[in-house]
């Protein structure tokens, strides 16, 4: 009997499997539903191709973005004036964000949101960091004197560490363990991969480089975190339009660069004298660079970024043997691996936070 009670209810187990798993394949079923999955398929391949477009274009242009710094060198020094490139990506990132403000002005029309108009109290907080911005696109000019175009992709990811640690300070954002673990990598793979063993000099990078690399990651991690703030007081705010003032700022701020620093040089022998279309490339670059990562972050996620960004640093490297005779030592493969590493870790630990 005991057995036979035991048998039913398996039965019963049974059939009450049978009847969910029915009821799965009927809500599959219907004509209505077949249409929706197709239709989804389509929407996914259009992201799909839309992140793979982006974040192959952030990596080519960051690849290149150090190679065409040091391209435009004449015998190790700028026949053009900095200032007046700075200031020129300044006026063409200005330009594409007017001409996106356009295109909404046209399809949706002038709202609150996307206005160029505005009050001073809103406007008088991008002279903060357009100001880092310019000295930290000064020295990247500069530090090309004591590093080569991989070593800088390389040293450029000490940025990480500044954010993350000005997030903690000024946005009062907690960082989880795997975070700092990557901020430890970060540091050892930078080290190893400045490593010289060809000469009685421990790092390739002497300590002006180091001290360049350490400022601009400062600046750009300050910049960046005041930026984000700034942004996210007003989310409904379009994009293109906190772009635009703060580029306009920047632009100004160049401005004043060149009459402190070329004001002689550019009345004498002109604004663009020294150009050359390594020199245009360049200016292009740096301007397309800024938009990627903004299409990259809107359109994909960190994770592409960081894997973009992993990408350049072994692209430039590979592209600077044959442009520059870089050397690849096994100190440079080791450390770009625990920089790649620690870039994976950081954003898996940002996603996990």
């Amino acid at each position: 009997m005991e057995y036979r009670r035991i048998k039913d209810q398996d039965k019963d187990e049974d059939a009450l499997k049978d009847d969910v798993e029915s009821l799965r394949g009927n809500s599959h079923s219907g004509s209505p539903k077949n249409v929706i999955p197709l239709g989804g398929i389509s929407v996914d391949r259009s992201k799909w191709k839309r992140k793979s477009i982006v974040t192959l274009a952030l990596t080519i242009l960051t690849s290149s973005q150090a190679i065409l710094i040091v391209w435009s060198k004449r015998a190790g020094k700028y026949e053009y004036s900095v200032t007046t490139a700075n200031f020129l990506v300044e006026a063409l990132k200005c330009a594409l964000s007017l001409a996106a403000l356009t295109r909404i002005w046209r399809i949706e029309g002038v709202t609150e949101d996307n206005r160029l108009t505005t009050t001073w109290d809103e406007v008088s907080v991008y002279p903060i960091p357009a100001a880092l911005y310019l000295v930290k696109n000064l020295l990247q000019y500069y530090i090309f004197a004591y590093v080569d175009a991989p070593g800088y992709q390389i040293l450029k990811n000490l940025n990480i560490i500044s954010t993350g640690v000005l997030y903690r300070i000024i946005l009062k954002k907690k960082l989880s363990e795997i975070q700092w673990i990557a901020f430890i990598l970060l540091c050892a793979g930078c080290t190893t991969a400045q490593l010289n063993s060809n000469s009685d000099r421990v790092l390739q990078t002497p300590l002006q480089g180091w001290l360049m690399a350490i400022i601009m990651a400062l600046l750009s991690g300050f910049a960046g975190v005041y930026t984000e703030a700034i942004i996210k007081k007003r989310p409904s705010r379009n994009i293109n339009v906190q772009n635009f003032w703060l580029y306009v700022f920047g632009m100004a701020f160049n401005a004043i660069a060149i009459l402190v620093q070329d004001f002689d040089a550019v009345m004498n022998k002109g604004f663009f004298n020294g150009y050359s279309l390594i020199t245009v490339l360049m200016i292009l670059n740096h301007a397309l660079s800024g938009i990627a990562v903004s299409m990259v972050m809107k359109y994909a996620d960190n994770i592409v970024k960081v894997y973009s960004t992993s990408v350049a640093m072994l692209l430039t490297a590979v592209v600077s043997v044959f442009l520059f005779r870089f050397h690849l030592s096994l100190a440079f493969f080791l450390g770009s691996t625990v920089v790649s590493i620690s870039v994976y870790l950081h954003s898996i630990g940002k996603l996990q936070r």
